[in-house]
């Protein structure tokens, strides 16, 4: 009886642990801190900061998704996130400078979250995407491709260097761009 009751429960568990989807563990650049999201569902996710002795901080929010890149500062205080397949972006800029840039291009690449949820930075793919590189930036039909050394594109991956900050190239860029803490 005892044991038709532990597998009918773990049965009904299954479906509930399939969901669950984590990020790739991201340790800081001093080794202190590590950094990792955990999708439990549509809308229910944590943002996970520990160190060896266990956790440091979770935020109940989803600011991206088990795919996305997470980058914890040496303090354990604020990650960094980078989307390399970025949903694209609907709004159109205005200007004259903008009059031939698609409405992707306006696409959120990355942004900078603390410990509250506070978005204290973002950035956008013109930041990084020279306009005239923009027929490079690879498109799917909700998504882009925008960083080299994810998602399929050739080049190396993003990485934090032992000075805290995070590098990465793009495509049609021919330099190395820097986020900082």
């Amino acid at each position: 009886m005892l044991r038709s009751i532990c597998v009918g429960m773990v049965l009904w568990a299954l479906p509930a642990l399939a969901d669950e989807r984590a990020s790739r563990p991201r340790v800081s650049a001093n080794g202190d801190f590590s950094v990792r999201m955990v999708e439990r569902g549509p809308g229910r996710c944590s943002l996970e900061v520990s160190q060896d002795s266990g956790p440091v901080w979770t935020l109940e929010q989803c600011v991206g998704g088990a795919d996305d890149l997470y980058f914890v500062s040496n303090d354990g205080k604020r990650v960094w996130v980078l989307f390399p397949l970025a949903p694209k972006g609907q709004k159109k800029l205005a200007g004259r400078k903008y009059k031939k840039v698609p409405a992707w291009a306006n696409t959120q690449v990355a942004v900078e979250v603390d410990r509250q949820g506070t978005r204290l930075q973002e950035r956008r793919l013109l930041e990084f995407v020279p306009t005239r590189a923009l027929p490079q930036v690879r498109q799917m039909s909700q998504h882009i491709k925008w960083l080299e050394g994810m998602v399929g594109v050739p080049g190396k991956s993003p990485r934090l260097t032992d000075a805290g900050n995070i590098e990465f190239e793009v495509v049609g860029g021919d330099k190395t761009h820097r986020l900082t803490f």
